[in-house]
């Protein structure tokens, strides 16, 4: 690798790789981690959770 011919393009895709990587560590440590777990399963159907639903309208 010849780091004297990199361009400012390179040098950013190399840190915004290193930023998702460590990103995505962080992340799957926090998902992973046993003492999450209740937390992460309360919010598991959030998506499909229909407390307070669309009115459309009179049909």
């Amino acid at each position: 690798m010849d780091v004297a011919a990199m361009t400012t393009n390179d040098w950013l895709g190399v840190f915004f790789a290193l930023v998702s990587a460590i990103g995505m560590v962080v992340v799957y440590f926090m998902v992973f981690r046993p003492s999450n777990k209740e937390k992460f399963e309360a919010h598991g159907t959030m998506a499909m959770d229909d407390e307070d639903p669309i009115k459309l309208g009179d049909k």
